[in-house]
C-alpha cells in the first residue's frame, strides 16, 4: 500500500536536560530522514535555568547542523514550588559537557520569548502543529493566557509528565514537569482536549543502557555526535545510579524519548481516554495528576494517557534512528 503522508509540523518545548537531549537527538534524526518538520524550539526553565536551557537547545541544533531553526527563550516563572534539577543533569544541564559542543549562533538576549513564538506558529498553521512538551508547561500556559484559545489551534499536544499509579520523582505524588508549575499544567489541561500524556507510569521502564550507546558508536566512532552520546550516557548513568532511579540497573531513564515513540512508533504504546486534572492546592499533593477510574459514564475527556509501553521495540527504533544521525 502506497501512502502519501504529510510530514508532521513540530514545535519542541524543552528544557535540556540529559533525557531531553536524547529525545532532541532522536527528533533531529527523524527530521534528517525527512519524516518530520521542526518549525521551532521553545526553551523552558526547568532542569536548569532559562538561559542555560536556551543555550543548550542552540548547541544541540548547532551540533546537528540545524542552526537555522529559531529557539525561543523561556517565560520566567517568578515563584517556584521546586528547585532546578542540576543535581541530576549537571550544572550546565548536559552532564557538564556543554563546553564540548559548538558555540550557539543565537543570542539569548535577542531571542524572542517562547510564548510569542507559540502564538505566531499556531496562528499561522491552525490545526497542523504537533507540540511536543518535554518540560514544565510554563510556555504553553503563558501562550494561552496571552492569547486565549491558542492551544486549541494545535493538532495535538504531547506531554511527558505526570504520575498516576506510581510514585512521583520530586515528591511522593508528583512528577517534575508538572510539579514545577501545577498552575501552568492546570491551564493547559483545562484549555485543550487534544492532549497525549506520557507519565512516569510508562517512562520508568525506559532504561537506556551502555550497550545501546555502544551500538550507536560503532557506526561512526569518530563522529562528534557519537562522542557526545557516549559521554552524556555515561554521565547520566552515574547520577541515575546514585539517585536509585533504575533499581540498580546500569543505565538511565530516557523519559522524554517516549514522546517521539508515540508520534512515530505508536504501536509501542497503549492508551486510555480520560479527563486528566492536576492538584494545585493540596498540602501534600501539589502537582499530582489524577483521572477518574470508576466504572461509570464519563464526559469531557481531554487526553489520551499512556498505560503500557513495549520498551524493547521502542529502543530498537531509538537506537537505529540514532545510528542514522551519526552517519551524516
Amino acid at each position: 500500500m502506497n501512502q502519501q503522508l504529510s510530514r508532521p509540523k513540530i514545535i519542541l518545548d524543552t528544557d535540556p536536560g540529559g533525557d531531553d537531549a536524547f529525545a532532541f537527538l532522536w527528533l533531529m534524526s527523524l527530521v534528517k530522514k525527512e519524516l518530520a518538520e521542526l518549525l521551532a524550539v521553545t526553551s523552558v526553565e526547568g532542569n536548569v535555568n532559562a538561559k542555560l536551557t536556551f543555550t543548550n537547545a542552540c548547541k544541540l541544533l548547532q551540533l546537528n547542523n540545524f542552526s537555522d531553526i529559531e529557539v525561543g527563550r523561556g517565560v520566567i516563572k517568578t515563584q517556584k514550588e521546586i528547585d532546578h534539577a542540576a543535581h541530576i543533569h549537571g550544572n550546565d544541564g548536559l552532564g557538564n559537557l556543554a563546553q564540548t559542543l559548538p558555540s550557539p549562533q543565537q543570542s539569548y538576549e535577542n531571542a524572542r520569548y517562547s510564548d510569542d513564538i507559540l502564538i505566531e506558529k499556531l496562528t499561522a498553521f491552525p490545526g497542523e502543529i504537533t507540540m511536543i512538551a518535554l518540560a514544565p508547561l510554563t510556555n504553553l500556559a503563558a501562550a494561552e493566557t496571552k492569547s486565549p484559545g491558542i492551544l486549541k489551534q494545535a493538532k495535538e499536544i504531547i506531554i511527558m509528565g505526570g504520575a498516576f499509579n506510581v510514585a512521583g520523582n520530586v515528591t511522593p505524588e508528583a512528577e517534575f514537569n508538572i510539579a514545577y508549575s501545577p498552575e501552568a499544567a492546570e491551564i493547559v489541561f483545562n484549555n485543550s482536549n487534544h492532549l497525549v500524556i506520557l507519565p512516569l507510569d510508562v517512562t520508568r521502564s525506559l532504561i537506556f543502557r551502555p550497550e545501546m550507546a555502544q551500538k550507536i558508536s560503532e557506526v561512526n566512532p569518530e563522529s562528534n555526535i557519537t562522542q557526545f552520546i557516549l559521554a552524556l550516557a555515561q554521565a547520566m548513568t552515574q547520577t541515575s545510579l546514585s539517585h536509585r532511579e533504575t533499581q540498580g540497573i546500569e543505565g538511565f531513564l530516557v523519559h522524554d524519548a517516549v514522546t517521539l515513540a508515540y508520534l512515530f512508533y505508536p504501536e509501542t504504546l497503549q492508551f486510555c481516554r480520560a479527563r486528566v486534572e492536576v492538584e494545585v492546592v493540596g498540602k501534600l499533593t501539589p502537582g499530582k495528576t489524577i483521572f477518574d477510574r470508576r466504572h461509570h459514564a464519563k464526559i469531557e475527556a481531554n487526553a489520551w494517557v499512556a498505560q503500557q509501553v513495549n520498551s524493547a521495540n521502542l529502543f530498537a527504533a531509538f537506537v537505529e534512528d540514532l545510528k542514522t544521525l551519526v552517519r551524516y
